[in-house]
C-alpha cells in the first residue's frame, strides 16, 4: 500500500489523486484497527477493502453541494462500499484524515528534497576539489580583500548545505506525524490503538497530544527549514551572478547553443537560472511567514490555517525541488575562468598583500598605529599614481629602515595565503 510513497515526483504528492488515495488508505487502516479491537466484523474489512474506491469528478460534484471536501469524499466512497459504509470514518473527525494525510505528503516531499540536497552536495564536492587550489581574489564589501581559492567558495557552500541537510532531516522527522484522536483530541469515540496502528502502517508517529488538529508550530518549523535552504541557494546564486558580471567574469552559467539572452541585444549572456533561484527564494520566505501566522488558532481549532496551507506547502516544496535541481544543473555545467581570476587578483597592483606588510613591520618593532598609517600611505600612493604597491614600499624611506628589498619580495607570495586550504577542506569533509 505504502510503496508508492517512495520518492514519487514532487508534483504527484500534491495532486488530488494522491491525496484521496492516502485518505482512503487511512480510512481502511482505521477499519482494520477497529476489527482488531472486535468493533468491526473481520468479513466487513475484506468486503470494504475489495470495494473501496473513489471518483474525483463525483467528489467534486458532491462538494459543490456539501461545501466540505471530507464529507464529499466519504459520501462518494460510501456509495461504492454499500452497507458496510457504516464502519467508514467511525469515531473520526475530518482533521484526523486531513492532517494524517498531510503527514504522509510532507514526509514524501521531504524525502525528495533530501535526495535533491544529497545530489547537490555531490556536485559541489566534485567542483570544489577541481578548483581547490585555483586562486582568486576574496572580496569584502564588494572590494578586493585578500586571496582565497574558488574551491574554498564551493567548499563553504558544501558545508552550508550539510547543515541544511541536517535541518531538513530533523524537520522531516517532526512533520512525519499523524493523529486520529477525534473532535478535540480526547479519543472520545476512537481508541488510541487505532491511531497507533494507522500511523505505524503509514510510517508516521502519533502526535503525543493534539486538539482537533496537529499543532501548526510543527509545520512552521518545516516551512522555515525550506525557506532557509532557499536562502542558502539565493546566497550561492547571488555569488555566481556577481562573478558573471562583465567586468569580473570569473564564472558563469553555461550558455547553451541556441540560447538567447535578450530580444534586443544579441551579445547578452545572462545568469537567468541564478536570478530565477533568487526570485523564488523570496516566495519561500514569504510562505514561511504565513506558516508562522498559522500557529495561533482559536481554542481547539479554527479553519483559518487550512486555506493558507493548501497554497503554501505545495508551492514551497515544489519550488524548492525545482530550485535545487536547477542549481545542481548550474554547478555541474558552470563555466569557470581561472585566467580571469588571476587577472582580477593582480588588478590592484599588489595591494592585497597590505596586511602582511603591516604584520611584518610590527614584527620588526614598529607600533601597530604607526605601521598601519605607513602602509596605508603607501597603499594610497598606489591607488592614486597607479604604481605597484611593492615599488611604493621600496621607495619609502621609512619602510626601508625595517624591511629590505628581499624581505619585501618574500611578503608578496601568493602561496602564503593558500597554505591552509587542505586543512580547511579536511575540516568540512572534502
Amino acid at each position: 500500500m505504502i510503496e508508492r510513497y517512495s520518492l514519487p515526483k514532487m508534483k504527484i504528492i500534491w495532486q488530488e489523486e494522491f491525496k484521496f488515495k492516502t485518505m482512503l488508505d487511512i480510512e481502511i487502516l482505521a477499519i482494520e484497527a477497529l476489527a482488531k479491537l472486535k468493533k468491526v466484523p473481520a468479513q466487513a474489512v475484506k468486503r470494504i477493502r475489495k470495494k473501496a474506491k473513489f471518483n474525483l469528478a463525483q467528489i467534486n460534484k458532491i462538494e459543490e453541494k456539501t461545501q466540505h471536501d471530507v464529507v464529499a469524499f466519504i459520501t462518494n466512497v460510501a456509495q461504492h462500499i454499500g452497507n458496510d459504509a457504516r464502519y467508514l470514518h467511525l469515531g473520526l473527525t475530518s482533521s484526523d484524515i486531513l492532517d494524517t494525510t498531510l503527514g504522509v505528503q510532507l514526509k514524501a516531499a521531504a524525502e525528495i528534497l533530501v535526495d535533491d540536497i544529497n545530489r547537490l552536495l555531490k556536485a559541489l564536492a566534485k567542483k570544489a576539489k577541481i578548483y581547490k587550489d585555483t586562486a582568486c581574489i576574496g572580496r569584502t564589501h564588494g572590494v578586493h580583500a585578500e586571496p582565497t581559492t574558488f574551491g574554498l567558495k564551493l567548499a563553504l557552500w558544501y558545508d552550508e548545505m550539510q547543515r541544511n541537510l541536517e535541518r531538513l532531516r530533523l524537520a522531516k522527522e517532526e512533520v512525519s506525524v499523524g493523529k486520529l484522536s477525534g473532535a478535540v483530541g480526547t479519543y472520545s469515540n476512537i481508541e488510541p490503538q487505532v491511531e497507533n496502528y494507522v500511523c505505524r502502517k503509514l510510517g508516521l508517529k502519533p502526535a503525543r497530544i493534539s486538539t482537533q488538529i496537529i499543532q501548526r508550530d510543527i509545520y512552521a518549523v518545516f516551512m522555515a527549514s525550506v525557506a532557509i535552504i532557499g536562502s542558502s541557494l539565493e546566497k550561492f546564486a547571488t555569488e555566481i551572478r556577481h562573478l558573471q558580471r562583465t567586468e569580473i567574469l570569473e564564472a558563469e552559467e553555461q550558455f547553451s547553443e541556441g540560447q538567447k539572452g535578450s530580444s534586443a541585444m544579441p551579445h547578452k549572456r545572462n545568469p537567468v537560472i541564478c536570478e530565477r533561484i533568487c526570485g523564488l527564494s523570496r516566495l519561500l520566505r514569504g510562505n514561511a511567514l504565513a506558516a508562522m501566522e498559522n500557529v495561533a488558532l482559536w481554542h481547539e481549532r479554527d479553519i483559518s490555517h487550512s486555506s493558507v496551507e493548501r497554497v503554501i506547502i505545495p508551492d514551497s516544496t515544489l519550488a524548492l525541488d525545482y530550485m535545487l535541481n536547477k542549481f545542481i544543473q548550474v554547478i555541474n555545467d558552470l563555466t569557470v575562468y581561472p585566467e580571469h581570476m588571476m587577472a582580477n587578483l593582480i588588478k590592484t597592483r599588489g595591494l592585497i598583500f597590505s596586511q602582511r606588510v603591516l604584520l611584518n613591520l610590527m614584527d620588526r618593532g614598529m607600533s601597530r598605529l604607526k605601521a598601519y598609517d605607513l602602509v596605508q600611505h603607501c597603499a594610497m600612493r598606489t591607488w592614486k599614481e597607479e604604481i605597484d604597491f611593492k615599488n611604493s614600499l621600496m621607495l619609502d624611506s621609512e619602510v626601508s629602515k625595517y624591511l629590505n628589498e628581499k624581505e619585501i619580495d618574500k611578503i608578496f607570495d601568493l602561496n602564503y595565503y593558500l597554505r591552509k586550504v587542505n586543512m580547511i577542506f579536511s575540516r568540512v569533509g572534502l
